[in-house]
């Protein structure tokens, strides 16, 4: 069974950093596409970034274009979200999922998430 466990929200100003982690277990994760999702209060579950765990390939939404660097340590099967420049809109609560398939689309199935984690921006 896939397990997903996020890490590293936290409260911290505009302009600030920083960065969660995903530490996946449960499978070998070499076929696998991975994401991260967030979701604000009264708001939809929204796509961030997802990246193929074999070949690294990454893929963004434009809001965080140039801010957010996805990332994934293979020997630690962890996944990263690398956040700077952080804004009061990027409060969210920030979920990583999984996917079994080696490329990304919009349309592939996230069958697997973790709790989720929160990220609060003050202004």
């Amino acid at each position: 069974q896939v397990q997903l466990v996020e890490s590293g929200g936290a409260l911290v100003q505009a302009g600030e950093s920083l960065r969660l982690s995903c530490a996946a277990s449960g499978r070998a994760f070499g076929t696998y596409t991975l994401g991260w999702f967030r979701q604000a209060p009264g708001k939809e579950r929204e796509f961030v970034a997802a990246i193929t765990w074999s070949v690294g390939y990454t893929v963004y939404e434009d809001s965080v274009k140039g801010r957010f660097s996805i990332s994934r340590d293979n020997a630690k099967n962890t996944m990263y979200l690398q956040m700077n420049s952080l804004k009061p809109e990027d409060t969210a609560v920030y979920y990583c999922a999984a996917a079994n398939v080696p490329y990304y689309s919009s349309s592939i199935r996230f069958a697997y998430w973790g709790q989720g984690t929160q990220v609060t921006v003050s202004s």
